[in-house]
């Protein structure tokens, strides 16, 4: 009897074992946010990310970065540009992040970016945000969209919650349907992601992608009368679990892997 329970316990942990090793890893993502004020940052930001970070994180084999500014009716036009890149894990966004500084192709094409001068910086400040990918997406995706990229809408959103618990409640509106229902009605989605690190915490941030401002609208107006989303927010246990909500509009840059 012995022999066969330990048997069946090696049968389990093995079948644990690939069970785990099967099951899709969750993506690690870094948003990159950076406050600048005229044309001439603007084109310094822009040369340091197409000429030197870009390809450097390409060759370290982290790819599909997407770069992204406010649309021309927003409040932060030519005043922002968003980095968004994605990491198989958070080791290796550490294992990037340490290589970037030693990498001496990078450090020559930023030379000019790195080495500005205290009352010549190439922006006025940089926010870092770092989010752990959802179950219910556990990794980034492409926009299906085909038209102009110049067209196209990104809309960027960040959920904010009164409590950690009630962030916790939000995520798990998401994994157990929100998710399903952006796919479904065509919001072509980029990345789902809670904050575990950033200054508006604790929330929640996602990127969807439409061909222009008019379908955004309506993929929204269908949101809002979808039948599996009228139930899950009518919930009881899913009241308040949002108490601000951030909105951003972008464009792609032309250079944007994403």
């Amino acid at each position: 009897m012995k022999y066969y329970s330990s048997l069946l316990l090696l049968f389990c942990v093995t079948i644990f074992s690939e069970v785990k090793a099967q099951a899709p890893e969750r993506d690690f993502y870094e948003l990159r946010l950076y406050h600048i004020e005229g044309e001439e940052q603007e084109d310094r930001m822009d040369k340091y990310l197409e000429t030197a970070l870009l390809p450097t994180l390409k060759k370290l084999d982290v790819e599909h970065i997407g770069v992204f500014k406010p649309v021309e009716t927003d409040s932060a036009y030519g005043k922002a540009v968003y980095v968004f890149i994605p990491y198989l894990s958070v080791e290796e966004y550490l294992e990037v992040s340490r290589e970037l500084l030693s990498d001496r192709t990078y450090l020559k094409a930023a030379e000019n970016f790195l080495n500005s001068a205290h009352d010549n910086p190439p922006y006025k400040r940089m926010e870092t945000m770092l989010l752990n990918a959802f179950e219910g997406m556990s990794q980034y995706r492409h926009t299906a969209l085909q038209n102009n990229v110049s067209e196209r809408i990104y809309e960027l959103r960040s959920y904010e919650s009164a409590t950690e618990n009630l962030f916790r409640n939000k995520v798990e509106m998401f994994n157990e349907g929100e998710v399903e229902i952006f796919e479904r009605l065509g919001f072509n989605p980029i990345f789902f992601g809670e904050v575990v690190a950033g200054p508006k915490m604790p929330n929640l941030m996602y990127m969807t992608s439409h061909e222009d401002r008019e379908a955004m609208q309506q993929n929204w107006g269908k949101f809002g009368s979808d039948e599996k989303w009228g139930e899950m927010s009518g919930m009881e246990k899913y009241q308040n679990n949002v108490s601000h909500i951030e909105i951003v509009l972008l464009h792609a840059t032309e250079y944007s892997g994403i």
